[in-house]
């Protein structure tokens, strides 16, 4: 059995809640280990304040569940490791450290300019799309996949109240080659 590769989940990439859903699938189908730091889950759960007076609130609830999942999930930097790093964002510094600080093999996320691949490069590390991420696991495993979508269209359907098919939903979930294939 391969060890699992360690991927950071970016802030954009928790967010959304259909791809939270799908990625936080494929590491439960053991696709990969996922790491994220205290300031990560916090960005998220302030991004969600976007949604609402309830926003943020339900943003703690679901953080608290992926805690609760993946308790080895969350890596802590450095302050002297932040210093040494450099990104076009210095925002994402942070998220640059956390992969570093955790051993990862790479960082997912849909900000490519943030992070481009010679400076992740330097630190050993890898960058990945979510969509191009996903459709791979796919391509090893598509049965398995098949099953995560089923699960996250079953769970979006359930909240949603709405009859969602599975290529629409994971297309405006910016999932657009999952959802062809997953048709």
């Amino acid at each position: 059995m391969r060890p699992a590769v360690k991927l950071v989940l970016d802030t954009c990439v928790l967010y959304p809640t259909v791809m939270r859903e799908v990625l936080l699938g494929a590491a439960k189908a053991g696709h990969f280990q996922p790491l994220w730091s205290e300031r990560i889950l916090e960005e998220w759960a302030r991004a969600a304040v976007k949604l609402g007076p309830t926003g943020e609130a339900q943003a703690r609830s679901e953080i608290a569940l992926v805690k609760a999942s993946w308790p080895k999930a969350i890596v802590q930097s450095s302050p002297g490791l932040e210093a040494r790093l450099w990104l076009p964002d210095a925002g994402d510094i942070h998220v640059l450290a956390a992969a570093v600080a955790g051993s990862a093999d790479g960082i997912v996320t849909v900000n490519r300019q943030d992070f481009p691949r010679h400076i992740l490069a330097e630190e050993d590390l890898q960058r990945f799309d979510p969509d191009g991420l996903l459709h791979g696991f796919w391509v090893e495993d598509p049965a398995g996949m098949a099953a995560v979508g089923k699960s996250v269209l079953a769970e979006a359907n359930r909240l949603s109240g709405d009859t969602w098919q599975m290529r629409p939903l994971l297309k405006k979930a910016r999932l657009p080659r999952l959802a062809k294939a997953l048709e």
